[in-house]
Parts: C-alpha cells; sequence; structure tokens
C-alpha cells in the first residue's frame, strides 16, 4: 500500500470540521463503517470530521461516479462484500471518495448526517475471530507473574506467533455494556464453585479485517499478506482473569473470553495507514531465527506506529463530572509479530480466510509501566492497586466502570489520523 495524492497533508475538505488538526477523521483518513438509516437498515458510511458520508446515496445520485460490482458492494448492509474486491477496488474507492469531498468539489451537505446523531453496528458480519498473544512485553510480564522461576516466555514463542479460536458471535460495537459473566472459579483453599467473575478485566487490542480470502489448502505468503488486510478497528478483549486461570490448562483460552469482545465502529483502511509504517517487527539479536515462511522481506513495513490510550472512569467519577483518569499509553509498534506474519501463520496449514474475519493482536504492552495494557500488568496480579481519582482503588474492573480505548497516528510529514473511540460500561452479573 504507497502514499499517493490521497495522504495528502495539503488536502482539505469542504466539510469544515475536517479540517480543524484535531478530528479523528481528516480527508487524508475516510474510514468505512456501517451506520443506521431511518429504516432501521445498515448502510456503508465514510467519516469525515463530525459526519457521516452516505456512500449509496453518494452512489446513487451520482456524485459518486463508480459502477459495476464496486457501486453494488459500496451499497450493501455490511463492508463484507466490498472487503472481498480486493486492493484494487478499495484505492479507488478511496481516490472517488477523497475527489467528492475535498475542498474544491461541489458542496454535497445532503449527503452527510451528524455523527453525534448516528447509531453505528459492527463494520461486517465476522464469520470467525482469532485472538494472537504478539507482544513480548506482555508475554513476559505475564510469565514472570506465574512462572517467576523459569523463563517468562513458553518455548514456542519466539518461533510463532500464538493465537487461540475466540468466539465471533460475541463480538459487540462501541458502546454496547458488557455483563459481568459468570464462570466456574477455584478458590485456593476449596473445591471449585460457579460465580460471578471476581477479576474482570480488559485488554488493549487491534483487530484486523481480512478483506482477500484465500481458498482452503492454498496459504497466504508473507509477502502477499498485508494485500489480503483490508483494515484495522481497537479491540478490547474483555476477560475473566479467575476463570482463565483455573480453566486455561491445557487447552488455553475458553470461557474466560468468550461472554464479550468490544471493537470501534470505524475500520481504518491499511491505505490510509501507508503513511505510519516502518520496517519490523524488531528482533533481539539472540533471538532464533524465523523459517522461511514468517520472514518478511527486507523493507516490507509490516510494523504499524498506532499509538493507544486507556482511560478508566467510575460510575462515582461520572456523577461528580470527574474527568476520566488515563490508565496506559502504548503504541502497536512494540507487537514482536506482525498482522502479515499472524495471517501468514493462521494460513500456513491451508486454513481458509474470508472477508470479514477478524484476527486480533493480543495485548498490546510496552517496555514501560506505563504501557501496559491491561489490569493484570498494571496492578501486577492485584498486588498493586491503581488509586483513582473518586478515592477508590483498583486491582480489576469493579461494576459501572467505563473503560474507554482510544487511537491515533502522528508521524512529521504526514496528517494525524484517529480511530475514534473503543467503549464499555461493565454491568454487574445477571
Amino acid at each position: 500500500m504507497s502514499i499517493d495524492a490521497t495522504h495528502d497533508p495539503g488536502l482539505r475538505s469542504w466539510v469544515d470540521s475536517a479540517n480543524t488538526g484535531e478530528t479523528d477523521f481528516p480527508i487524508q483518513n475516510l474510514p468505512f463503517g456501517i451506520f443506521v438509516d431511518a429504516s432501521g437498515r445498515g448502510r456503508i458510511g465514510v467519516a469525515i470530521g463530525e459526519y457521516v458520508l452516505d456512500v449509496a446515496a453518494a452512489i446513487e445520485t451520482e456524485a459518486l461516479l463508480l459502477q459495476g460490482d464496486l457501486a453494488c458492494a459500496l451499497s450493501a448492509e455490511s463492508l463484507n462484500s466490498f472487503m472481498s474486491l480486493g486492493a484494487a477496488s478499495w484505492r479507488d474507492a478511496r481516490t472517488a471518495i477523497s475527489d467528492l469531498l475535498r475542498e474544491e468539489a461541489p458542496r454535497q451537505d445532503r449527503l452527510l448526517r451528524r455523527m453525534a446523531e448516528t447509531t453505528m453496528l459492527l463494520p461486517a458480519s465476522i464469520g470467525d475471530y482469532t485472538d494472537f498473544y504478539a507482544s513480548r512485553h506482555h508475554a513476559t510480564n505475564v510469565g514472570r507473574m506465574f512462572r517467576p522461576d523459569g523463563d517468562p516466555l513458553l518455548p514456542n514463542w519466539l518461533h510463532l506467533p500464538v493465537g487461540y479460536h475466540g468466539r465471533a458471535s460475541s463480538i459487540v460495537v462501541s458502546g454496547t455494556d458488557i455483563k459481568r459473566p459468570h464462570g466456574q472459579l477455584k478458590p485456593d483453599d476449596g473445591p471449585p464453585v460457579y460465580a460471578p467473575c471476581r477479576l474482570l478485566d480488559y485488554e488493549l487490542e487491534f483487530g484486523a479485517f481480512i478483506g482477500s480470502a484465500n481458498a482452503m489448502g492454498s496459504p497466504v505468503g508473507i509477502g502477499q499478506a498485508m494485500d489480503h488486510i483490508f483494515g484495522l478497528v481497537i479491540l478490547n478483549d474483555w476477560s475473566a482473569r479467575d476463570i482463565q486461570k483455573w480453566e486455561y490448562q491445557p487447552l488455553g483460552p475458553f470461557n474466560a473470553k468468550n461472554f464479550a469482545s468490544t471493537i470501534s465502529p470505524w475500520v481504518v483502511t491499511m491505505q490510509a495507514l501507508a503513511p505510519y509504517r516502518s520496517n519490523g517487527p524488531a528482533r533481539q539479536a539472540d533471538d532464533p531465527a524465523l523459517l522461511d515462511y514468517l520472514t518478511p522481506a527486507t523493507g516490507s513495513s509490516d510494523a504499524i506506529d498506532v499509538i493507544a490510550e486507556v482511560h478508566l472512569s467510575s460510575a462515582v467519577m461520572r456523577e461528580a463530572g470527574t474527568a476520566a483518569m488515563r490508565l496506559s499509553r502504548g503504541t502497536l509498534a512494540d507487537l514482536s509479530w506482525s498482522f502479515s506474519q499472524m495471517l501468514a501463520h493462521h494460513t500456513s496449514t491451508g486454513c481458509p480466510m474470508n472477508a470479514g474475519d477478524l484476527i486480533g493482536s493480543g495485548t498490546v504492552s510496552g517496555p514501560e509501566k506505563t504501557a501496559r495494557g491491561c489490569m493484570l500488568e498494571l496492578s501486577w496480579r492485584g498486588t498493586e492497586p491503581i488509586d483513582l481519582p473518586d478515592g477508590t482503588q483498583r486491582r480489576f474492573l469493579q461494576d459501572g466502570d467505563e473503560l474507554t480505548i482510544s487511537a491515533f497516528c502522528e508521524r512529521d510529514g504526514a496528517t494525524r489520523i484517529g480511530f475514534g473511540g473503543c467503549s464499555g460500561v461493565i454491568l454487574p452479573a445477571g
């Protein structure tokens, strides 16, 4: 995905709110999502400033001159068909929408709706969801907690991107309340009990939507993997740590992860992210050599510098009008396995991936405590509680807490773009 005229920092839009320099959605971004129209059906929209461009209406009125399969796919109720068309079609749509919205083009205010008054849906019908464990810092921290006398990284971690099959049916869009789950818990001094989760956690992650499919039996090569990825969303993989601790051996996460995962509604395309990519991810000098199918080509630019911030607001804080407290700030560039490596490994057996499938990065953590991506790490398994402005402490999430993740990219010579927010409020167990 190369940089082209749509990334020009000098571009401005006739949508004034897209030109402020503070918006997540300038004309250089143009993320895709699904909004609810007056009839209650989903329609494809593009975020621009404080507004949503109705793409189907733009095609119907010929303000957007697209035809054939591309016009049909962009008039659908989800992004799946559009994602399936591949990189050339994605580029054509982005160029046409950029031309429609640029400052010198005729105003088309009738095609816009206020974002604040718009309900968003999941951007795609998600057939499958796989979550990875791609942060060396996160894996090392967790290993030190649970295996203090051994190597914090398990023997396979430096050789392949570790992952597990998640539950697509429990992925929800930002703003959806999250009910505290019940599960089987194992007290230290007694038999298992069935009770509400006590150690509820969030995980700062990013999700990559698959666009171009691969046929069963046909692996996606490392050099082509990025061309199969449509774009990224913020992902919060809510986790029940006490359920996870008891159930994960020997087959890994199950009920501790299947009750809810939240994603942001806007898919920031890989084309929009082109200015923020760099060579990587980096490996340490004493790491083992990668097998060929996981070795990126020189200059492949598979590392993506997306900065993310996590904020927590208790119910008491919101009632008092107290600003949310920032828990951490990290970057996707700290991952030790790239999305291209995740996809190449996932399909290395010939596993077919379809448009709309989602792969998660796993918790994004950095080398500093302020860059840890979950409560498990921030409170160091509950031994270092976090003080909130309302006078309470947090080891893990409590009922009424609102957890919000925001993300953005900025780099010299490029326009700042953002992802919007990804949030959820914890409700008591039913």
